[in-house]
């Protein structure tokens, strides 16, 4: 009865599954459960030894009780004890839900008509008093950790792509908006200060649907923009810098740190497509889609990525140069990389971290097993870097070769 699978027996029960209905009744008090098996138990076990000391006596007189008592005691061990709840253990639906209906009505006899199961958990509680135990209910509600031990323990039962997804949607109770936003240097917005016309060459060719809208520097944004609704205006002979500005959209702002999972349910509300990422002094630090917290789940949507592949290019020795402003978790998704996402979420902040200083052109460093060759520098940090194929570590090379060797 303990060996069931809980969850498997909700889904059952559910199903009208009339056995695994009344086993997970049972198990809804395992203090009376256990009661009423050991209550049998016990019974069993006592006068099957009283009935064979008997015997013994009657037949063999005082001499083979001892011999009686030492026989009866490996029978019950082996026959009643051990090789039954073995078996039990490896079949857990099967006998339990044939010993269900049995079970739930000796507890019915021995807790409801004649208490003496009652009696029984009152005499427990009370010789537990003493050292301050108290027993209580044991919860099968499962945590985040848990319920992720749970997933990965499924994979027989769900395909690797299922997995990976539910994996990830644990991670998002983890994750940050700074985790997966768009940095302030690579979002394109529109200074409503700009020349009308250059405004309107910029709305023409964007590649982005919403942009937000600013005046002066991104730390004064004032709104978003609908790039669709805006080429319907453009369409009338009212499109203007008044009729432009009136169809500005209030932004939704998002406080730097905040939850991923949150902010998604958030956007969900608010029926947003994005949000701006803001610090405590209310500078902007970057943006967040639900397109990129979306792909922390179901993986990339294409196969191309134009915002990463202007930041990376692979060489023909296998290396990448890479800019030093990517964020870190985009290149782990598109290259299959390990780099560390638990620090600074961009390649620069890793390296900075690191070495505590910005380094100087040529300066190469070895990050989790990456060599990284700094490239180019600017004066707040470095800009362009040339990442190298995984390095195995030492010790994982001298076990190959040993192994090689001893083939």
């Amino acid at each position: 009865m303990m060996a069931l699978n809980r969850y498997r027996l909700h889904n059952l029960a559910e199903k009208g599954h009339r056995r695994a209905g009344v086993a997970l009744r049972l198990l809804q008090h395992p203090d009376r459960l256990l009661s009423t098996i050991l209550l049998g138990n016990t019974v069993a076990n006592l006068t099957a030894v009283s009935i064979g000391s008997v015997i013994a006596l009657r037949l063999y007189g005082e001499a083979a009780i001892a011999i009686a008592g030492f026989v009866l005691t490996l029978v019950v061990l082996v026959f009643a004890e051990v090789a039954p709840k073995s078996l039990a253990a490896s079949h857990p639906e099967q006998v339990s839900f044939a010993a269900a209906y049995p079970l739930y009505g000796l507890q019915k006899l021995f807790y409801d008509w004649i208490p003496l199961i009652r009696l029984v958990n009152a005499l427990g509680r009370l010789v537990l008093r003493p050292f301050g135990i108290v027993p209580r209910r044991v919860s099968t509600s499962l945590d985040t950790d848990e319920l992720r031990i749970a997933v990965r323990d499924s994979e027989s039962h769900l395909s690797p792509q299922h997995q990976t997804m539910l994996l990830r949607i644990l991670e998002l109770e983890t994750m940050t908006v700074d985790d997966v936003m768009l940095p302030r240097t690579d979002i394109e917005g529109i200074d409503l200060d700009d020349d009308w016309d250059e405004m309107v060459e910029q709305l023409a060719t964007s590649h982005h649907t919403r942009l937000p809208v600013y005046r002066l520097s991104m730390d004064h944004v004032v709104g978003v923009l609908h790039l669709r609704k805006v080429m319907h205006l453009s369409q009338t002979n009212n499109f203007n810098r008044e009729s432009l500005e009136k169809m500005i959209r209030t932004p939704y702002f998002i406080p730097e740190g905040a939850n991923l999972m949150q902010q998604l349910l958030n956007l969900q509300g608010q029926r947003r497509r994005f949000g701006l990422v803001v610090d405590e002094y209310g500078d902007l630090k970057g943006l967040v889609t639900v397109e990129e917290i979306l792909e922390e789940i179901v993986g990339e949507f294409t196969d191309n990525t134009p915002a990463l592949d202007r930041h990376t290019h692979n060489l023909s020795d296998g290396s990448y140069v890479v800019k030093g402003n990517t964020n870190i978790r985009d290149l782990n998704r598109k290259f299959g990389w390990d780099l560390p996402t638990d620090g600074p979420k961009t390649l620069n902040g890793l390296i900075l971290e690191h070495m505590e200083s910005i380094p100087e052109p040529g300066t190469s460093v070895l990050l989790d097993n990456y060599a990284v060759e700094i490239m180019q520098t600017r004066g707040t940090g470095v800009s362009v870097v040339k990442i190298q194929p995984r390095v195995k570590p030492a010790d994982q090379t001298d076990k190959e070769e040993q192994t090689d060797d001893s083939s």
